[in-house]
C-alpha cells in the first residue's frame, strides 16, 4: 500500500469532524476592517493556535500593530523540503445583512444547484481554504505519526483590510519564515470539475497625471482658441498610448515581456473560453486589447494600460463655459513576466512630457507598483502538483494565470526569496465578499485530499 492511501482514507472517514472544526472557526466574527471586531479576530487566531497544537505544531499568536499573526512550525524528516503555507483567518464585513438568507456566522450545510455547500462568511475566503491544508496535515500526522516535510504555517488577520502589518512582520521574521517555497490557498479552480494551478500573477503600476495650463480657469469665449486647454492636451496624450491594433506605444514598455509557449496557449484555448462568452456576461463581445490574441492570453499573459478615471473643468449639473486650468487622469498598468515597474513608470512619464505644448506642464503622483509573478511552466514543483491534482480530480489540472495581483506572493518573492505555489478550490460563484458566501462541500473534502497528495508528491523523491 502507498503511504498516501491511508491518509486519504482518514480524510474521508473524518469529514464530519473536519466540518465541525471549520464551523467553529466560521462562527468567530473575525472582521478585520471593523475595530468593533478586534477581540473576535484575536479569538480566531487563538482558536487556530489551539487547534494546531493538537496536531503537534509549535504554534503561537504573534502580536502586531494590528491584528495578530499565527505562526506554527512542525519538524520533518532530515533532508525533506521546508514548506511555508499561507492563509488568512479574517473575513469581509457582512453588510448588507438583509440580503443574507441566514445568519452569516451560523455555518450550515445547504444545497445549491443540486450540490451540497457550506454557507457562512469566510466559508470560501479563506477559512474553508485554509482548513483544507490543516486537515491534510492532521490526517497525515494521525496515520504516520509525523509529517513528510518541515512545515511552517503563516495565517494573517488583516488580508481583507490591506495587510498593513504583513510586510513589516515578514521583514522582522524573515529568517524564521524563509522556506524552500511557499504555498498559497487563496485562489480557485477553473471550474467545479477542473483543478488549477496559478502560475502567473500580473504586476501593477498606478499613476495619476495632471496637466497644468493657465493659472486659473478661463472663460471659453474670451480665451477659447488662444489659450492651451489641458483637457484637450490630456485627451491627446491618452489617445496616443494605444495604436489601432491595441498595442501600447510607450517606448520600452514591452521590455521583459515574453511570448507564452505554444503548448500553453493551446491548453488555454482548450478551456473553451471565447471572447463572446467572457465579455457577454458584462454586455460586451469584442476584445479591445492587442489584436490576434485570445481572451485568456490578453487576461493572463499580456500587459495593459487602462484609464481608471479622468477629471477636469466643470463637472457639476448643467453647463459652464470654462477652459480648465488643469486636467488629470488615473492610469493603471498591469505588468507581466519580467517588466520592471520603475522603468514602466519612468517611460510613461517621459511619454507624457514629450507630448506637452510649451505652455503646459505635468505633475505625477505615484500609486503603488509591484512586479509580475511568473513561475516556470516546467517548474518541478508545478509539475508534481499538477500530477497530484490530476490524480485526485480525475481531470487534467490546468496551469492558469490571474489578471489581478496577490500582494503576499510578491512579498514572499522579494523579501524571503521564495516562489509560491498557488492552489485553491474556490469557484467563481462562491460569492466571496458578497452576501450568502458559500464553499462547495466537494471543494472542502477534495481540497483536503488534494493537499495530502501534493505533500506526498513534493516529498516522495527524497
Amino acid at each position: 500500500m502507498s503511504r498516501i492511501s491511508p491518509v486519504l482514507d482518514r480524510i474521508d472517514q473524518n469529514l464530519d469532524g473536519s466540518l465541525a472544526r471549520l464551523f467553529e472557526l466560521i462562527r468567530l466574527r473575525s472582521i478585520s476592517t471593523d475595530p468593533a471586531y478586534k477581540a473576535d479576530c484575536r479569538k480566531a487566531a487563538e482558536w487556530l493556535v489551539a487547534d494546531l497544537k493538537t496536531i503537534g505544531f509549535d504554534a503561537s499568536v504573534r502580536d502586531t500593530t494590528g491584528h495578530p499573526m499565527v505562526v506554527a512550525h512542525h519538524d520533518g524528516p532530515a533532508g525533506a523540503p521546508h514548506l511555508l503555507f499561507y492563509g488568512h483567518y479574517d473575513v469581509q464585513p457582512v453588510d448588507p445583512l438583509d440580503l443574507w438568507n441566514a445568519d452569516p456566522f451560523a455555518p450550515a450545510i445547504g444545497e445549491q444547484g443540486g450540490r451540497k455547500v457550506i454557507t457562512g462568511r469566510g466559508s470560501a475566503d479563506d477559512k474553508g481554504q485554509l482548513m483544507t491544508f490543516v486537515e491534510a496535515c492532521r490526517a497525515w500526522k494521525a496515520e504516520h505519526g509525523s509529517l513528510p516535510a518541515k512545515i511552517t504555517l503563516l495565517f494573517e488577520g488583516e488580508e481583507e483590510s490591506g495587510s498593513p502589518s504583513l510586510k513589516p512582520f515578514l521583514e522582522a521574521n524573515a529568517a524564521e519564515l524563509k522556506a524552500d517555497f511557499a504555498m498559497v490557498c487563496d485562489t480557485g479552480m477553473w471550474d467545479s470539475e477542473t483543478p488549477a494551478i496559478s502560475t502567473g500573477l500580473r504586476g501593477l503600476v498606478g499613476e495619476e497625471v495632471t496637466i497644468h495650463a493657465a493659472d486659473r480657469d478661463l472663460h471659453s469665449g474670451h480665451y477659447g482658441g488662444a489659450a492651451a486647454n489641458p483637457i484637450r492636451v490630456l485627451a491627446r496624450v491618452l489617445a496616443a498610448i494605444h495604436d489601432d491594433n491595441g498595442r501600447i506605444t510607450i517606448p520600452g514598455f514591452y521590455d521583459g515581456v515574453e511570448e507564452t509557449p505554444t503548448q500553453v496557449k493551446q491548453a488555454w484555448d482548450g478551456l473553451g473560453l471565447t471572447a463572446e462568452k467572457f465579455l457577454g456576461e458584462v454586455g460586451l463581445s469584442i476584445p479591445s486589447g492587442e489584436k490576434g490574441r485570445s481572451v485568456l492570453e490578453l487576461l493572463w499573459a499580456r500587459p495593459t494600460a487602462e484609464f481608471n478615471g479622468i477629471s477636469g473643468g466643470y463637472e457639476g449639473a448643467g453647463f459652464k463655459t470654462v477652459i480648465a486650468s488643469k486636467a488629470s487622469a488615473k492610469v493603471s498598468f498591469r505588468l507581466v513576466h519580467k517588466q520592471d515597474p520603475d522603468k514602466v513608470r519612468a517611460a510613461f512619464r517621459a511619454f507624457v512630457e514629450a507630448r506637452l505644448p510649451g505652455d503646459c506642464r505635468a505633475s505625477f503622483e505615484k500609486h503603488g507598483g509591484s512586479p509580475a509573478i511568473q513561475l516556470a511552466y516546467d517548474s518541478p514543483v508545478v509539475t508534481k502538483a499538477r500530477t497530484a491534482l490530476t490524480e485526485e480530480w480525475g481531470k487534467a489540472a490546468v496551469a492558469i494565470a490571474m489578471g489581478g495581483s496577490i500582494p503576499i506572493v510578491g512579498d514572499f518573492q522579494k523579501l524571503l526569496g521564495m516562489e509560491s505555489l498557488l492552489v485553491g478550490f474556490g469557484l467563481d460563484d462562491d460569492r466571496i465578499h458578497s452576501p450568502n458566501e458559500k464553499y462547495e462541500l466537494k471543494s472542502f473534502h477534495k481540497g483536503q485530499r488534494s493537499w495530502a497528495r501534493i505533500l506526498d508528491a513534493l516529498t516522495a523523491s527524497r
